[in-house]
């Protein structure tokens, strides 16, 4: 009986908090469909507000009860609907990553380039706290690069992670005996020290994504030799400093990216600046980065992102700034 009464605590818990908090659906979040919703404006032509944020990965985040789409599916579904929307004229990308993955980013840059392309809509990247590495990577397609005054843009380049745990083994005496078809076949493994020749292929590979990355910027932007050898060095930037290298087109305020992207589109003044949300958001505005209302989140008491980033950073290449990965 004793044991009954302990096991009704966690379930009164569990009832309380999902009464308390609405908007706990039966769909998943990737299973309720996008809907628009107005934030400013009267005229009927639009400037859509798509949110970039947090790591960037194709794989799908897991909450507490069930999974969220992930970054790449979150933005193309964004994209696919407002290509299907004629009133749209423009589109500002808040940005706010320090990178992710490189396909990932890779993935998002195409897909942006793509829909310029079918489109003809223009593109504003409106950098927040930060846009690294893949968050650079994804803005260099839009037709103007904004930066809040306070933005850290930069770390052009790739980074290879590789966990290491055969130093710990070796302590607590545990092994793990490989049999392999070729030499480089284990190449990668965390159970032992990589030989020189295997550093040197990984190091060649991130020397041709690295490549990749700074022809992008070369394509895109107008930098000067010296100036790209800097950049180059994968260090990161205030918006100043961004500025006068080139890497961006100028410095303001989201509600400036909004006007930039207007006056680029020649939209009116007062055109409607918009969502898409799954779910509708009380006293909402562009400053809003979630599409949806995620309350089960309430019932962790642990860091559901923390868990996420770290779910993701499995051994494989980056366009990332990792100190900037959320904590």
């Amino acid at each position: 009986m004793k044991f009954l009464n302990w096991m009704m605590i966690p379930l009164a818990m569990l009832l309380f908090f999902s009464c308390a908090a609405p908007k706990i659906g039966i769909l998943s979040p990737e299973e309720v469909p996008l809907k628009e919703f107005a934030l400013q404006g009267s005229y009927k032509e639009k400037v859509l507000v798509i949110s970039v944020r947090g790591l960037l990965s194709n794989e799908p985040k897991f909450g507490w009860l069930r999974k969220k789409p992930s970054m790449v599916q979150e933005v193309v579904s964004q994209l696919r609907k407002a290509e299907t929307d004629k009133q749209i004229g423009a589109i500002v990308l808040k940005v706010d990553t320090p990178g992710g993955s490189v396909t990932a980013s890779d993935q998002l840059y195409h897909e942006i380039v793509s829909f310029k392309a079918r489109t003809g809509i223009k593109v504003v990247a409106a950098m927040e706290d930060v846009a690294a590495s893949g968050g650079y990577y994804l803005s260099l397609p839009a037709d103007h690069i904004t930066a809040h005054p306070t933005s850290v843009i930069g770390s052009v380049g790739v980074i290879f992670f590789q966990p290491r745990f055969y130093g710990l083994m070796e302590k607590i005496g545990v092994a793990v005996d490989v049999n392999k078809s070729g030499a480089n076949k284990d190449m990668g493994s965390p159970f032992r020290a990589a030989t020189k020749e295997e550093e040197r292929i990984i190091q060649n590979l991130t020397d041709q994504l690295a490549k990749r990355f700074i022809d992008r910027v070369v394509k895109y932007r107008s930098i000067d030799a010296a100036a790209m050898a800097q950049i180059a060095t994968g260090r990161i930037y205030l918006a100043e400093d961004a500025l006068k290298l080139r890497m961006i087109d100028s410095i303001g305020y989201l509600d400036e990216a909004v006007n930039k992207a207007i006056d680029l589109a020649g939209l009116p003044q007062n055109a409607k600046v918009v969502v898409y949300r799954r779910f509708e958001n009380p006293n909402d505005n562009f400053y809003n980065t979630a599409t949806s209302t995620e309350s089960t989140d309430k019932l962790s008491m642990i860091n559901i992102d923390l868990l996420d980033n770290m779910a993701v950073m499995k051994t494989g290449f980056y366009y990332l700034w990792p100190s900037a990965v959320s904590n």
